[in-house]
């Protein structure tokens, strides 16, 4: 239970979840509403509407003098915004930064921040003011364009949106986070903008794909290259949430004699350089970018990142690819297009309801202001009619006022006069009486009443509505059009490049040699070179070399499993040569019944026959083995009593298998399948015991094998034809010499404890 004082100084007892629950909502209703999402009609937060308001009433004008930010931000806190100073100030500053909104709002004179992150000066030092963009948001807003509210002490007024003539929302875009939702839209191009808007007015139903061959998507101020495939672009647009991947813009200078280096002229949207290139430093020194010798910084007032390579044989695509996986030159802009729909309800809208909303915005300030002009000429004819009397009986007027004590009724019975025309000639100088000339009242009352006229047609035809608006839209455009500076498309689309993944990771390791060592326990280490005599490494207390591989760190260390399943390391993953190592069953899930059969750096060209001790066995692609998970990849299945024992290079055409009963079998190897998993075919039938060895071989070359002392014994086919036979036939009894261990290469069986 929670306590709240009272007035009176009583203690009343509240209860806590509802003391909570309330202002709590309290709480996210004012973030919601006031503080993180922007509204659908102007594109703004309250504090970049105040922020504009203020200065428009300091008469900041884009074509007035500069004032400084101190003062515009007192206003604004003092006024409007009871919040902190340096909120008000990064609100201001940011608005100004054209590198991190497409159209800044203000126009800044002094030091305003960099895209390496630098803030701006104190606000004493800068100074600023309006742009045409936050004009045109500004613009009709004295002429009851949108309702005004009261500020927070009740002493003034302020604007609850702006009449918003410039596509401010999807131009600019916005980011914020309220409580239980979010939203982040990135910036766009205006005469884009303006294109869509005006097919939208010719039919509201357009649907999104038409409107994305207008706008293809967004456009940063940072420029960059969108890579997102274009389907997936329109899904963004039509549901509102979605996300755009955005590469730095980058070319190959040449340096003569066949060098290169790599110049990124563009980066990703609010990416800080200075911490780009810390992070790509960072990543040289611990190794993870071996193609790439240095990176520097020769930006001045354009960016320009010079990266080298390690040599010139270094593909510059690979190298861009490798940096694009673990850098910030390629990131990601979501887009969740949450909104203030009218003002108070949050939701999330597509491209087509957004830009339906500021239309309908905009026709709406049209009728308000063109009402509201309609007010101000018939006031206006109306006291023009009461000129035109005075003129004509001027002398009258003048006697009248100099005779009467209330002059005003006198008037107004004299010459049936309005309240309006009777109060409009008594405040009327002297001195315009010269200039009331009858052909002037009567021109501008023609003029007035044209207007009016055409006022009231426009506000009774929806049609003349709309072709108003799509004028107004038209000019905008025309103003922040492709020809223009500030205008033209700076963020292009392209598609990412067709680059091998394996190329990719090998780019990011450095390619180095080495020997892996697994024990006889199972312990796995990656010593520095390929090491011919391993007699001097060391292992722990009864154990001992089992399997010794050469490889590359780029390359992938594939080990096979007695319960017929292949496991998958990368080499440079591997602990390195000090100590004996780390156990594979802390890298792979291994049971304690299980053991290593073959352990052999990954070649993806290669085939390979697995085989279980009972003999059975097929033919598979190495290349579909890979399995980078714990669980590794099921290829053979094994009955219970027997285990697979057999992983060799299928590569011949011919295929031996030797019994432990010493029977020899030679068949084609196209009886055995090629299968992706399974039990396989028998490949030598035995009455007991089982498979000893299994080899491949070119009939061409004939059968080679190694005995105890060393020496390579080689038979032709045709001495071998008493052991040619069929796939799964018993064999004979091998030939003299033949190793007594029933291995085709004099050695023991590796795995074998």
């Amino acid at each position: 239970m929670g306590n709240t004082l009272q007035p009176t100084g009583g203690i009343e007892p509240v209860n806590l979840r509802d003391a909570l629950e309330e202002r709590y909502l309290a709480y996210a209703l004012s973030t919601i509403m006031h503080r993180a999402l922007p509204d659908v009609r102007d594109g703004l937060k309250p504090v970049h509407r105040r922020l504009l308001y203020a200065m428009r009433l300091l008469k900041l004008d884009p074509d007035a003098g500069f004032k400084k930010c101190a003062r515009v931000v007192g206003d604004v806190i003092g006024k409007y915004h009871p919040h902190g100073d340096q909120a008000v100030y990064d609100a201001l500053v940011r608005l100004a930064q054209d590198f991190a909104v497409r159209y800044p709002l203000i126009e800044g004179q002094g030091n305003f921040g960099n895209i390496d992150g630098d803030n701006a000066a104190a606000m004493r030092y800068t100074e600023a003011r309006l742009t045409a963009v936050a004009q045109a948001l500004l613009d009709g807003i004295d002429e009851d364009a949108v309702d005004f509210r009261e500020t927070y002490d009740g002493e003034d007024k302020e604007p609850i949106v702006l009449p918003g003539a410039f596509p401010n929302l999807l131009a600019n875009g916005a980011t914020g986070i309220a409580v239980g939702m979010a939203t982040s839209i990135p910036p766009h191009n205006a005469a884009e903008l303006c294109d869509v808007a005006l097919a939208l007015i010719e039919d509201r139903e357009t649907p999104v794909e038409r409107l994305l061959e207008m706008l293809p998507g967004p456009d940063f101020p940072t420029g960059g290259t969108i890579v997102e495939p274009r389907h997936t672009i329109a899904e963004a647009y039509r549901t509102g949430r979605g996300g755009f991947r955005v590469r730095a813009r980058w070319e190959k200078e040449d340096t003569g004699r066949g060098t290169y280096q790599i110049v990124v002229t563009e980066i990703p949207f609010q990416v800080q350089k200075s911490r780009l290139i810390e992070k790509i430093a960072e990543l040289m020194l611990a190794r993870k970018l071996p193609l790439l010798a240095d990176i520097r910084d020769e930006s001045a007032e354009d960016i320009r990142l010079v990266l080298e390579p390690k040599s010139r044989t270094v593909d510059p695509v690979i190298l861009m690819e490798s940096l694009f996986r673990v850098t910030d030159l390629q990131t990601r802009v979501p887009l969740n297009m949450n909104v203030l729909s009218g003002g108070k309800v949050p939701s999330v809208m597509g491209l087509s309801e957004v830009m339906l909303a500021w239309l309908d915005h905009r026709r709406d300030v049209l009728q308000r202001r063109s009402r509201f002009r309609v007010e101000k000429i018939a006031h206006r004819l109306e006291v023009l009619g009461g000129y035109l009397v005075a003129y004509l009986n001027l002398d009258e007027v003048i006697r009248i006022i100099r005779e009467e004590d209330e002059p005003k009724p006198a008037l107004i019975a004299a010459f049936s006069l309005t309240d309006v025309q009777a109060e409009a000639i008594l405040n009327m100088r002297l001195r315009s009486l010269r200039r009331l000339e009858e052909m002037e009242i009567r021109r501008e009352h023609d003029e007035l009443t044209t207007e009016k006229a055409g006022l009231e047609a426009l506000l009774a035809s929806p049609a003349r509505q709309w072709k108003k608006i799509g004028s107004e839209i038209a000019a905008i455009r025309k103003t922040f059009g492709p020809d223009t500076v500030l205008g033209r498309r700076r963020t292009d689309f392209a598609d990412a490049p067709e680059t091998g993944e394996a190329e990719i990771v090998e780019a990011m390791i450095e390619r180095e040699p080495v020997t892996i060592v697994i024990s006889d326990k199972g312990w796995v280490r990656a010593l520095k070179g390929h090491m011919q005599d391993l007699s001097s490494v060391a292992f722990k207390n009864d154990d001992h070399l089992r399997f010794a591989i050469q490889a590359q760190t780029t390359d992938k260390l594939v080990l096979f499993a007695t319960d017929g399943r292949f496991f998958t390391l990368g080499c440079d993953k591997l602990p390195g040569g000090r100590g004996h190592g780390e156990p594979l069953r802390l890298m792979v899930d291994l049971g304690e019944e299980q053991d290593i059969v073959a352990a052999f750096a990954h070649d993806p060209a290669r085939r390979l026959l697995v085989a279980g001790s009972d003999g059975r066995g097929f033919v598979l692609e190495e290349k579909d083995v890979i399995a980078m998970t714990r669980k590794g990849k099921q290829a053979l299945n094994v009955d219970a009593g027997t285990e697979a024992a057999f992983c060799v290079s299928a590569a011949g055409d011919m295929v031996g298998v030797i019994g432990e009963n010493r029977k020899l079998l030679l068949f084609p190897a196209e009886q055995v399948p090629v299968m992706a998993r399974g039990k396989g075919v028998r490949l030598q039938r035995y009455k007991d015991g089982g498979t000893a060895d299994i080899c491949f071989f070119n009939r061409g070359e004939g059968l080679s094998w190694t005995d105890a002392a060393g020496r390579v014994h080689t038979r032709a086919v045709d001495e071998m034809r008493d052991w040619l036979g069929d796939r799964a036939q018993t064999g004979r009894m091998a030939p003299n010499g033949f190793p007594r261990n029933g291995r085709f290469d004099g050695r023991p069986k590796q795995g074998s404890r």
